[in-house]
């Protein structure tokens, strides 16, 4: 559910280039090709494979069983490392939910992490089937993408313990200084909210290469405020107390600009989205998806409905 920015690829060109390499796979509807398939998920247990939404899954995906994903870690709780030090292995609710999908699916997936800015161009380029991590559905970014929405979170606010500045609301941001992750939808929008609303009380935008730099500058005093995804900044100030605190605004308890995150697959794959969608819901439906949530302290931001494409800018 990350809100942040991601890299768009301008030219025709590379865009056909992915739809050739991904191909215009066929849809599923046998289920002669399935292979079961089975994961264990903290808090849950074990995640089966149903055949009838097995068979929605394209005939080549279906037939290689697996599809590959790229992530940009460390983004808890969505994504995270399984142990300090090794890129290979991975935790976080994004993880657990896209295995519990898979396995529906009859498919295995396998994580990769690449840069955040480099995800989509990644994405564009067939690099990977699907990407996932905490990332917001965007129009612009529907460009290449077809999101697959299982959840909904805005941006929050860390500021020192105490709140000695009396941050509310995003309009107590004027006049600060502000850290956020680079490439992130944060700056964007913080940067187009300055110019509106921060006239004679500039806002600065400090970009950090990842989000727990962000936090440390917060914590040194180097910025104010540090805006990131309000339901990443929950852990973040839990394990900060007595150093930094969430702004609680209850008139936007999910976050300023509140949009649905989702897993994002090529444009030209519907097919694939299209199966995803059906598999979360499945989940939604038994409680798989409720339980997936509880374990990582994230039930405030649930849906009823998966749903594709429904960005809000």
């Amino acid at each position: 559910m990350r809100i942040r920015s991601l890299a768009l690829l301008a030219t025709t060109t590379a865009l056909l280039a992915a739809t050739a390499a991904c191909g215009t796979s066929s849809a599923g509807g046998s289920t002669d090709e399935v292979t079961p398939v089975s994961v264990t998920i903290d808090g849950v247990g074990a995640v089966e494979t149903d055949k009838a939404l097995a068979g929605k899954v394209p005939s080549d995906v279906r037939g290689r069983g697996a599809v590959t994903v790229a992530t940009n870690a460390p983004y808890q709780p969505f994504i995270d490392f399984k142990v300090e030090g090794r890129t290979d292995q991975f935790v976080g609710l994004d993880h657990d939910l896209f295995q519990a999908a898979s396995a529906r699916l009859g498919l295995k997936a396998t994580f990769t992490q690449q840069p955040f800015d480099g995800l989509v161009p990644g994405l564009q380029a067939a690099k990977y089937d699907a990407i996932a991590g905490g990332i917001t559905d965007k129009k612009e970014r529907q460009q290449v993408a077809t999101f697959v929405d299982y959840s909904a979170s805005g941006t929050g606010f860390l500021v020192a313990a105490g709140n000695p500045l009396g941050v509310k609301t995003v309009a107590d941001l004027c006049g600060r200084t502000v850290a956020v992750q680079k490439a992130s939808n944060q700056a964007k929008n913080l940067a187009t909210y300055a110019k509106q609303s921060c006239a004679g009380r500039p806002l600065e935008v400090k970009e950090y290469p990842e989000n727990p730099q962000a936090v440390q500058a917060l914590i040194a005093g180097n910025v104010q405020v540090v805006a990131a995804t309000r339901v990443n900044l929950v852990d973040t100030a839990g394990s900060l107390a007595g150093k930094a605190d969430l702004v609680d605004d209850p008139s936007s308890p999910n976050g300023w600009l509140a949009s649905p995150n989702g897993f994002g697959f090529l444009k030209a794959n519907k097919e694939l989205a299209e199966a995803y969608r059906a598999a979360v819901q499945s989940l939604i439906d038994d409680g798989t998806y409720g339980k997936i949530l509880a374990h990582w302290k994230q039930t405030p931001i649930a849906v009823e409905k998966a749903t594709v494409d429904q960005a809000i800018d």
